[in-house]
């Protein structure tokens, strides 16, 4: 997958997992591209039902491509909707947990949170402020913002590659968006 910048030259994605460098200017065109989904997916409203559409929505898709998923959606302190499909693991709650925090925390997508981190020249785990065993500034939650609200839940995925666990999480929300615009 590829990144487009202002011009009409694509760029290879970042990709958070890679340990080597990272092609130029790739780190940033993925961080814009974060910053233009949280634009778009700015909801009229966000009900139980919703939850429970969006939940669906995950479940079809994390079924459908046989993906060992853990998902949540959690409101404040309440879960509004919670399974883990085949093959996710005991682990994957305790990164739901932590993405889901930091997403709370900052009111951002935990992948941009990690990103942003970067973009300073370090990580955000390298701050002794960041505790990680509360924080998982990793990509997989992404709060749900109603319109002239903010952010008002969080959705999170857990059980593939960060960027993956994102990208699974916009895809999902882009349907329930487009429903809502529809219905």
């Amino acid at each position: 997958m590829t990144l487009q910048d202002s011009g009409s030259t694509a760029l290879p994605a970042f990709d958070p997992d890679a340990s080597e460098e990272q092609p130029a200017g790739s780190l940033e065109a993925l961080i814009g591209q974060i910053e233009g989904e949280i634009a778009e997916l700015q909801f009229p409203r966000f009900s139980k039902d919703d939850a429970l559409a969006l939940g669906l929505e995950l479940v079809e898709r994390g079924k459908e491509d046989n993906l060992p998923i853990a998902i949540d959606i959690t409101k404040g302190e309440q879960v509004l909707f919670h399974v883990a499909l085949e093959g996710a693991t005991p682990d994957n709650e305790g990164w739901v947990r932590a993405k889901q925090r930091t997403a709370v925390r900052y009111e951002e997508p935990s992948l941009l949170v990690g990103l942003r981190g970067r973009a300073g020249g370090g990580r955000i785990e390298d701050n002794a402020w960041f505790d990680q065993s509360i924080y998982a500034a990793h990509g997989g939650a992404f709060p749900i913002y109603v319109r002239d609200v903010g952010a008002v839940a969080v959705v999170t995925v857990s059980g593939l590659p960060q960027k993956a666990d994102h990208d699974l999480v916009v895809q999902a929300l882009r349907e329930i968006h487009r429903a809502m615009r529809l219905g």
